[in-house]
């Protein structure tokens, strides 16, 4: 039985260890969605106040071109999932890429496309020891949190 499977991507380690265990143990016929946010920086890169620090109007280049990399790599991500996902034999319609800009926050807006319909969420455990788990949170633990009459497997 065909399920829809929303795997929530970024550059990190564990988020390939996510995809990487899709592909191994999850029936071929279900349509995978391979799921990033891209942070929303944009709108400092479009301020043109006069009020701005003339320290932030000289950096301001150098940090919109942080949103161009962040892009990149998450595109590369997605990417490299997609194929990870094909070599181990799902085929090329049942393999869909979504790269969103951030709406609500990194885990709210997941936990949004997650909600449209899908049956299992996966994620990749980023390594945050238990302190600074315990006191920034964890996209993961949120989307755990958060997510509600869905399936959540967290890999690590």
């Amino acid at each position: 039985m065909e399920k829809r499977v929303l795997i929530a991507v970024d550059e990190s380690e564990g988020s390939l260890k996510a995809v990487k265990f899709v592909a191994e143990s999850l029936s071929k016929e279900h349509k995978i969605t391979l799921f990033s946010v891209l942070p929303d920086t944009m709108i400092v890169c479009q301020m043109h106040d006069e009020t701005l620090t003339p320290y932030f109007l000289a950096q301001r280049d150098a940090f919109c071109a942080l949103e161009d990399k962040k892009k990149g790599l998450l595109s590369e991500a997605l990417n490299r999932g997609r194929e990870i996902l094909l070599s181990s034999g799902f085929p090329r319609q049942n393999v869909e890429i979504k790269l969103e800009r951030e709406k609500k926050g990194v885990a709210k807006d997941i936990i949004a496309e997650a909600e449209k319909g899908y049956d299992l969420v996966v994620l990749g455990r980023r390594g945050l020891s238990g302190l600074k788990e315990f006191f920034l949170g964890s996209v993961s633990q949120k989307v755990l949190q958060g997510t509600k009459d869905k399936t959540v497997l967290l890999v690590g």
